[in-house]
């Protein structure tokens, strides 16, 4: 049961009442942001709570037991604060989000009525919708150490170990959006670096970080290919940092790196293949030892 202060509750059962919505929204970096379906800009917590911003929220869903609830937030990137390019670059990305009902003419009259993070964000040429999930998401998240046969860790994490040193370049060529040539990155063999991350230092995309889809080396053509497209058009002279990438297996692992002491996947658990394989006449390594001594 929910515990409304005396107050608000007072006001509630009048015969007329001055209610509103207001939500705030922490970003991975930090940045608070507040917005209100009120007609005028509010203020509590420290937080300011922006007016007439476009934002209009649907039913929410609440559900029993671990089940995950939530709804969506649709808006207009003409909203206070929020544009196209931070939502490219991943800023709202399961960015906590706090609801409250407000007396808009007592502000101290209010009630938390629920929390919870950004999920999936929806973008068309002007507007987005951005799914609200319950704090019951965290139950459908994975924890622990899985076993199987690739590394678990990310490259150059603590339990990795690895020391990464990003390479540095300055785009030549581009599609604009995905693609992009650098010669800087010549004496680099082909594949040094799929599955890495580069982040633009220069240009129109500051900050902006993506993973590396393809890294070519080849026919004197230097081409990375990204798997997200960047907020604005990439254009030559735009400069980069770039990290190798790692596929996460033993081999890999041992020979590009020398770090198969730190590997943190289990490369001799059987496959599919030899557990629905069944047992022939003769095999005689199937006496519960080791299959690789």
């Amino acid at each position: 049961m929910r515990d409304i202060p005396s107050s608000l509750a007072a006001h509630i059962e009048q015969g007329a009442t001055t209610l509103c919505r207001c939500w705030s929204l922490t970003r991975r970096d930090g940045l608070v942001l507040g917005f209100t379906d009120h007609d005028r800009p509010l203020s509590f917590d420290g937080i300011a709570f922006a007016a007439s911003t476009g934002l209009e929220a649907a039913e929410t869903a609440a559900e029993l037991g671990f089940a995950i609830g939530g709804g969506d937030v649709s808006g207009a990137f003409a909203a206070s604060g929020l544009n196209e390019a931070d939502l490219s670059r991943g800023l709202y990305d399961d960015a906590r989000v706090s609801i409250w009902l407000v007396n808009w003419a007592a502000v101290s009259q209010r009630l938390l009525l629920e929390t919870g993070f950004v999920g999936e964000i929806r973008r068309g040429d002007l507007a987005f919708t951005a799914e609200i999930r319950g704090p019951a998401k965290a139950f459908d998240e994975e924890r622990g150490r899985l076993y199987m046969r690739s590394c678990a860790a990310d490259l150059g994490d603590a339990r990795c170990g690895v020391t990464l040193t990003a390479a540095e370049g300055t785009v030549a060529t581009s599609d604009g959006r995905l693609g992009l040539t650098a010669p800087a990155l010549a004496s680099y063999p082909d594949g040094h670096f799929t599955g890495g991350r580069l982040v633009f230092t220069g240009g129109g995309n500051v900050g902006f970080a993506a993973e590396v889809k393809r890294h070519a080396a080849g026919s004197g053509l230097i081409a990375i290919q990204l798997w997200q497209a960047a907020p604005a058009p990439i254009i030559a002279g735009d400069a980069f940092t770039v990290t190798p990438g790692c596929d996460k297996s033993f081999a890999t692992c041992r020979s590009k790196f020398g770090n198969g002491v730190n590997f943190r996947g289990f490369p001799h658990v059987p496959g599919n293949d030899f557990i629905i394989g069944g047992v022939r006449p003769g095999d005689g390594a199937l006496d519960g030892g080791s299959l690789f001594r």
